[in-house]
Protein backbone atom coordinates (compact mmCIF):
# COMPACT_ATOMS: atom_id res chain seq x y z
CA UNK A 1 0.00 0.00 0.00
CA UNK A 2 1.41 3.57 -0.79
CA UNK A 3 0.33 6.86 1.16
CA UNK A 4 -2.91 6.87 -1.53
CA UNK A 5 -4.14 3.66 -0.45
CA UNK A 6 -3.78 2.36 -4.33
CA UNK A 7 -5.02 -1.10 -5.05
CA UNK A 8 -3.02 -2.95 -6.99
CA UNK A 9 -5.82 -5.05 -9.21
CA UNK A 10 -3.62 -8.29 -9.90
CA UNK A 11 -2.69 -9.15 -6.12
CA UNK A 12 0.33 -11.33 -5.92
CA UNK A 13 -1.03 -14.96 -6.14
CA UNK A 14 1.41 -17.03 -8.09
CA UNK A 15 -0.13 -16.83 -10.94
CA UNK A 16 0.36 -13.05 -11.43
CA UNK A 17 4.21 -13.87 -10.34
CA UNK A 18 4.82 -15.93 -13.23
CA UNK A 19 4.39 -13.83 -15.31
CA UNK A 20 6.38 -11.27 -13.80
CA UNK A 21 9.18 -13.52 -13.32
CA UNK A 22 9.26 -14.06 -17.22
CA UNK A 23 9.95 -10.09 -17.83
CA UNK A 24 13.52 -9.63 -18.87
CA UNK A 25 15.63 -6.47 -20.41
CA UNK A 26 14.88 -8.08 -23.84
CA UNK A 27 10.90 -8.58 -23.74
CA UNK A 28 9.78 -6.03 -21.31
CA UNK A 29 12.57 -2.01 -21.53
CA UNK A 30 14.29 -2.69 -25.23
CA UNK A 31 12.79 0.94 -25.44
CA UNK A 32 15.65 1.64 -22.60
CA UNK A 33 18.69 -0.34 -23.09
CA UNK A 34 19.96 2.14 -25.82
CA UNK A 35 20.13 4.58 -23.12
CA UNK A 36 22.11 2.61 -20.31
CA UNK A 37 25.75 3.11 -20.18
CA UNK A 38 27.88 0.73 -17.44
CA UNK A 39 28.31 2.82 -14.41
CA UNK A 40 24.64 4.43 -14.52
CA UNK A 41 22.70 5.02 -10.77
CA UNK A 42 19.33 2.95 -11.65
CA UNK A 43 16.06 2.84 -9.92
CA UNK A 44 13.30 0.48 -10.66
CA UNK A 45 10.51 1.36 -9.41
CA UNK A 46 7.22 -1.57 -8.83
CA UNK A 47 10.44 -3.95 -8.90
CA UNK A 48 8.07 -7.28 -8.19
CA UNK A 49 10.03 -10.03 -8.13
CA UNK A 50 12.93 -8.48 -9.76
CA UNK A 51 13.77 -10.47 -12.86
CA UNK A 52 13.44 -7.66 -14.80
CA UNK A 53 15.45 -5.34 -12.31
CA UNK A 54 18.22 -8.03 -12.25
CA UNK A 55 18.57 -7.62 -16.09
CA UNK A 56 18.75 -4.22 -15.87
CA UNK A 57 21.19 -4.39 -13.47
CA UNK A 58 24.02 -6.09 -15.67
CA UNK A 59 23.23 -3.72 -18.01
CA UNK A 60 24.68 -1.21 -16.25
CA UNK A 61 26.96 -2.87 -14.10
CA UNK A 62 29.20 -1.45 -11.80
CA UNK A 63 26.53 0.69 -11.73
CA UNK A 64 24.45 0.61 -8.04
CA UNK A 65 20.51 -0.31 -8.79
CA UNK A 66 17.78 0.08 -6.76
CA UNK A 67 14.77 -2.05 -6.81
CA UNK A 68 11.54 -1.13 -4.55
CA UNK A 69 7.97 -2.21 -3.83
CA UNK A 70 5.39 -2.18 -1.50
CA UNK A 71 5.18 -5.85 -1.27
CA UNK A 72 7.15 -7.04 1.08
CA UNK A 73 6.97 -10.68 0.01
CA UNK A 74 8.35 -10.22 -3.37
CA UNK A 75 11.18 -7.64 -1.81
CA UNK A 76 12.32 -11.28 -0.46
CA UNK A 77 11.98 -13.15 -3.63
CA UNK A 78 13.65 -10.44 -5.33
CA UNK A 79 16.50 -10.42 -2.84
CA UNK A 80 16.86 -14.29 -3.40
CA UNK A 81 16.86 -13.86 -7.11
CA UNK A 82 19.86 -11.54 -6.86
CA UNK A 83 21.69 -13.28 -5.28
CA UNK A 84 21.16 -16.93 -7.11
CA UNK A 85 22.25 -14.68 -10.26
CA UNK A 86 25.24 -13.83 -8.86
CA UNK A 87 24.46 -10.03 -9.10
CA UNK A 88 26.06 -7.98 -6.55
CA UNK A 89 25.14 -4.31 -7.89
CA UNK A 90 21.57 -4.59 -7.13
CA UNK A 91 19.40 -3.86 -3.72
CA UNK A 92 15.92 -4.48 -3.53
CA UNK A 93 13.91 -2.39 -0.38
CA UNK A 94 10.31 -1.32 0.31
CA UNK A 95 9.16 2.12 -1.22
CA UNK A 96 6.38 4.19 -2.09
CA UNK A 97 6.48 5.69 -5.77
CA UNK A 98 4.41 8.89 -4.48
CA UNK A 99 7.44 9.61 -1.52
CA UNK A 100 10.35 8.09 -2.82
CA UNK A 101 13.47 8.16 0.15
CA UNK A 102 16.20 9.70 -2.14
CA UNK A 103 17.89 12.77 -2.59
CA UNK A 104 16.65 15.04 -5.94
CA UNK A 105 18.50 13.78 -9.00
CA UNK A 106 19.90 10.62 -7.34
CA UNK A 107 19.48 8.92 -10.22
CA UNK A 108 20.91 8.27 -14.00
CA UNK A 109 18.09 6.12 -15.08
CA UNK A 110 14.30 5.97 -13.32
CA UNK A 111 12.39 2.92 -14.64
CA UNK A 112 8.49 1.78 -14.10
CA UNK A 113 7.25 -0.96 -15.99
CA UNK A 114 3.61 -2.04 -15.67
CA UNK A 115 2.54 0.68 -12.43
CA UNK A 116 1.62 3.84 -13.87
CA UNK A 117 -1.46 2.11 -14.83
CA UNK A 118 -2.38 0.91 -11.42
CA UNK A 119 -2.64 3.97 -9.57
CA UNK A 120 -5.04 6.93 -8.61
CA UNK A 121 -2.43 10.03 -9.40
CA UNK A 122 -0.11 8.63 -12.26
CA UNK A 123 1.27 12.02 -13.02
CA UNK A 124 1.82 12.40 -9.32
CA UNK A 125 4.24 9.26 -9.65
CA UNK A 126 6.09 10.54 -12.51
CA UNK A 127 6.44 13.76 -10.67
CA UNK A 128 8.38 12.22 -8.00
CA UNK A 129 10.31 9.93 -10.52
CA UNK A 130 10.98 13.23 -11.88
CA UNK A 131 12.68 14.53 -9.12
CA UNK A 132 15.05 11.64 -8.32
CA UNK A 133 16.63 11.58 -11.56
CA UNK A 134 19.25 13.90 -12.33
CA UNK A 135 19.03 16.82 -14.91
CA UNK A 136 20.21 15.03 -18.66
CA UNK A 137 18.98 11.49 -16.93
CA UNK A 138 16.17 9.82 -18.27
CA UNK A 139 12.60 8.41 -16.84
CA UNK A 140 11.70 5.76 -18.78
CA UNK A 141 8.05 4.03 -18.59
CA UNK A 142 5.86 1.25 -20.03
CA UNK A 143 2.26 0.24 -19.84
CA UNK A 144 -0.12 -2.09 -21.81
CA UNK A 145 -3.12 -0.51 -23.18
CA UNK A 146 -6.26 -3.35 -22.16
CA UNK A 147 -8.90 -1.72 -24.61
CA UNK A 148 -5.78 -2.37 -27.45
CA UNK A 149 -5.51 -5.83 -26.78
CA UNK A 150 -6.85 -8.15 -29.25
CA UNK A 151 -7.11 -11.79 -29.99
CA UNK A 152 -7.69 -14.85 -32.35
CA UNK A 153 -10.27 -17.10 -32.65
CA UNK A 154 -12.90 -15.00 -31.09
CA UNK A 155 -13.91 -15.75 -27.53
CA UNK A 156 -17.06 -14.22 -25.78
CA UNK A 157 -15.82 -15.42 -22.48
CA UNK A 158 -11.86 -13.25 -23.27
CA UNK A 159 -14.37 -10.22 -24.43
CA UNK A 160 -16.24 -10.33 -20.99
CA UNK A 161 -12.56 -10.69 -19.44
CA UNK A 162 -11.88 -7.92 -20.52
CA UNK A 163 -14.89 -5.91 -19.42
CA UNK A 164 -14.57 -7.04 -15.91
CA UNK A 165 -10.99 -6.16 -15.70
CA UNK A 166 -12.28 -2.82 -16.60
CA UNK A 167 -14.47 -2.24 -14.03
CA UNK A 168 -12.22 -3.90 -11.77
CA UNK A 169 -9.57 -1.67 -12.55
CA UNK A 170 -11.11 1.67 -12.90
CA UNK A 171 -13.25 0.55 -9.09
CA UNK A 172 -9.54 0.63 -7.76
CA UNK A 173 -9.45 4.47 -9.31
CA UNK A 174 -6.32 2.92 -11.86
CA UNK A 175 -6.29 3.47 -15.73
CA UNK A 176 -6.01 0.01 -17.48
CA UNK A 177 -5.79 1.99 -20.89
CA UNK A 178 -2.54 3.79 -19.46
CA UNK A 179 -0.32 2.62 -22.18
CA UNK A 180 -2.06 5.90 -24.87
CA UNK A 181 -1.88 8.31 -21.57
CA UNK A 182 2.17 7.99 -20.98
CA UNK A 183 2.96 11.15 -23.11
CA UNK A 184 -0.11 13.43 -22.05
CA UNK A 185 1.19 12.31 -18.06
CA UNK A 186 4.54 12.65 -18.59
CA UNK A 187 3.87 16.69 -19.74
CA UNK A 188 1.71 16.99 -16.99
CA UNK A 189 4.25 15.87 -14.30
CA UNK A 190 6.44 18.42 -15.60
CA UNK A 191 8.50 16.81 -18.44
CA UNK A 192 9.85 19.36 -21.39
CA UNK A 193 11.08 16.55 -23.76
CA UNK A 194 8.95 13.24 -24.02
CA UNK A 195 9.64 10.55 -26.56
CA UNK A 196 7.10 8.05 -26.68
CA UNK A 197 6.38 4.44 -28.66
CA UNK A 198 5.02 1.33 -28.67
CA UNK A 199 5.93 -2.45 -28.80
CA UNK A 200 3.82 -5.77 -28.32
CA UNK A 201 4.43 -9.12 -26.55
CA UNK A 202 2.37 -11.43 -28.97
CA UNK A 203 1.82 -14.98 -27.50
CA UNK A 204 0.88 -17.26 -30.58
CA UNK A 205 2.83 -20.68 -30.75
CA UNK A 206 2.01 -23.89 -28.73
CA UNK A 207 3.75 -22.95 -25.59
CA UNK A 208 3.16 -19.42 -25.29
CA UNK A 209 -0.74 -20.51 -26.03
CA UNK A 210 -0.51 -22.69 -22.98
CA UNK A 211 1.61 -20.24 -20.83
CA UNK A 212 -0.42 -17.16 -21.23
CA UNK A 213 -3.74 -18.51 -21.97
CA UNK A 214 -3.02 -21.03 -18.15
CA UNK A 215 -1.83 -18.34 -15.91
CA UNK A 216 -5.11 -15.93 -16.85
CA UNK A 217 -7.31 -18.91 -16.27
CA UNK A 218 -5.38 -19.14 -13.05
CA UNK A 219 -5.94 -15.93 -12.58
CA UNK A 220 -9.74 -15.25 -13.05
CA UNK A 221 -10.29 -18.01 -10.28
CA UNK A 222 -7.53 -18.05 -7.48
CA UNK A 223 -5.90 -13.85 -7.68
CA UNK A 224 -7.15 -10.62 -6.25
CA UNK A 225 -9.14 -10.44 -9.45
CA UNK A 226 -11.45 -13.27 -8.23
CA UNK A 227 -11.35 -11.96 -5.00
CA UNK A 228 -12.40 -8.57 -5.90
CA UNK A 229 -14.54 -9.52 -8.31
CA UNK A 230 -16.49 -11.54 -6.31
CA UNK A 231 -16.54 -9.27 -3.32
CA UNK A 232 -17.84 -6.07 -5.27
CA UNK A 233 -20.60 -8.45 -7.14
CA UNK A 234 -19.27 -7.57 -10.42
CA UNK A 235 -19.07 -11.51 -11.02
CA UNK A 236 -19.67 -14.81 -9.27
CA UNK A 237 -17.74 -18.32 -8.81
CA UNK A 238 -19.83 -19.84 -11.24
CA UNK A 239 -18.95 -17.42 -14.18
CA UNK A 240 -15.43 -17.10 -12.97
CA UNK A 241 -15.30 -20.29 -13.94
CA UNK A 242 -16.62 -19.98 -17.22
CA UNK A 243 -13.97 -17.31 -17.98
CA UNK A 244 -11.23 -19.77 -16.86
CA UNK A 245 -12.77 -22.24 -19.34
CA UNK A 246 -12.74 -19.79 -22.17
CA UNK A 247 -8.88 -18.87 -21.90
CA UNK A 248 -8.08 -22.49 -21.54
CA UNK A 249 -10.28 -22.98 -24.99
CA UNK A 250 -8.63 -20.15 -26.85
CA UNK A 251 -5.09 -21.78 -25.70
CA UNK A 252 -5.78 -24.86 -27.09
CA UNK A 253 -6.46 -23.43 -30.40
CA UNK A 254 -3.88 -23.77 -32.72
CA UNK A 255 -4.84 -21.16 -34.33
CA UNK A 256 -4.60 -18.45 -31.28
CA UNK A 257 -3.35 -15.34 -31.15
CA UNK A 258 -2.77 -13.10 -28.72
CA UNK A 259 -1.62 -9.41 -28.52
CA UNK A 260 -0.53 -6.86 -25.76
CA UNK A 261 0.20 -3.15 -27.00
CA UNK A 262 1.95 -1.41 -24.44
CA UNK A 263 2.79 2.38 -24.59
CA UNK A 264 6.39 3.36 -23.61
CA UNK A 265 8.06 6.63 -23.07
CA UNK A 266 11.45 8.07 -22.40
CA UNK A 267 11.12 11.55 -20.74
CA UNK A 268 13.66 13.91 -19.92
CA UNK A 269 13.77 17.86 -17.75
Amino acid sequence: MNERGDTYTHGHADSVLRSHRWRTAENSAAYLLPRLTPGSRLLDVGCGPGTLTVDLARRVAPGAVVGIDAAAGVLAEAAAFSREAGVTNVEFRPGDIYALVDADGTYDVVHAHQVLQHLSDPVGALREMRRVCRPGGVVAARDSDYAAMTWYPEVPELQRWLDLYHQLARGNRAEPDAGRYLRAWAHAAGFTEVTSGASVWCFSSDEERAWWGGLWADRVTGSAFSTQATERGLSDERELEQLAAGWRRWAASRDGWFAVLHGEILACS
